[in-house]
């Protein structure tokens, strides 16, 4: 069977038929609920990462990819990496040697996983996102990018650590969108059981917000005693904020689940939330 064939007969059947399916990074926030997500739908998955017992794999180096991509269909890569040292060997380079084995197998559909916006913030790890869909789009596999607004797991994780010095980060030109990444999961599911769009999907959750009201609700949520802190955002990274280019204007997918409505569901997940009432 040649690669166009594949391709076709993926498109033919994934909405109707159990995919096997690999889930790069499946392990990760967004990963392990990718992974739950689908198994629920009754698709075989494959976990890949470096600490997989069954499949691992190692995108800044190859290592792995071709065992773990034999008789797959689709390919999900949530696979991350925020260190400046890493990241873009794990997420650009890595998403070509991904693209290349995919081919190498005749599969016939690559999901990106992304954010939303990062085509819009002068940061380099967006930069570094954008240097991963577009080696998604030149690869010879066809694609589908789903962006995610935040993950109420970072902004929470965020408020955290910053409480440690009792101050909270909570600038009213901040523009958010939070989404929970069990619901930003269900986005990428869909998107994996579909034909490929060679386009873009938007998740984002149901509220945009600023910062200082997500930190609010948070010292709420948990008890924490923190001052909260305006700390304005300067430059052309503040000017992408306050134009609420981390929020989606007309998602394709949205989330049911606010962040305090999050928190309060989440008391005992190590973000230390109470029941809000």
């Amino acid at each position: 069977m040649n690669h166009i064939d594949a391709v076709t007969n993926v498109a033919a059947h994934n909405m109707n038929s159990i995919l096997d399916i690999a889930v790069a990074g499946g392990t990760g926030t967004l990963g392990r609920h990718v992974v739950e997500e689908l198994r629920a739908r009754g698709h075989n998955v494959r976990v890949l990462s470096r600490s997989s017992a069954e499949y691992p794999v190692d995108l800044s180096t190859g290592e792995g990819l071709e065992a773990a991509l034999a008789g797959c269909d689709v390919v999900v890569d949530a696979a991350n990496s925020v260190s400046p040292r890493t990241m873009r060997a794990t997420l650009v380079d890595g998403t070509k040697r991904l693209v290349a084995a995919e081919r190498a197998a005749s599969m016939g559909h690559h999901v990106c996983v992304s954010i939303v916006g990062c085509d819009r913030m002068p940061l380099p790890y967006y930069r570094v996102k954008v240097a991963q869909e577009n080696a998604a789009m030149a690869g010879p596999v066809p694609w589908t990018i789903v962006r995610a607004t935040q993950f109420h797991e970072l902004v929470a994780g965020v408020f955290t650590a910053t409480a440690r010095a009792r101050v909270l980060p909570a600038s009213k030109n901040v523009i958010m969108q939070p989404i929970a990444a069990v619901e930003a999961a269900r986005a990428v599911a869909d998107a994996a059981e579909a034909a490929p769009r060679h386009g873009r999907i938007e998740a984002a959750g149901p509220e945009r917000t600023d910062l200082r009201t997500l930190a609010a609700i948070w010292r709420t949520a948990t008890g924490r005693r923190a001052a909260l802190l305006p700390a304005p955002v300067p430059g052309r990274m503040g000017r992408a904020l306050r134009a609420g280019h981390l929020a989606s204007a007309r998602p394709d997918a949205q989330g049911a689940t606010g962040f305090a409505q999050w928190l309060g569901e989440r008391a005992q997940d190590g973000y230390g939330a109470r029941p809000i009432r």
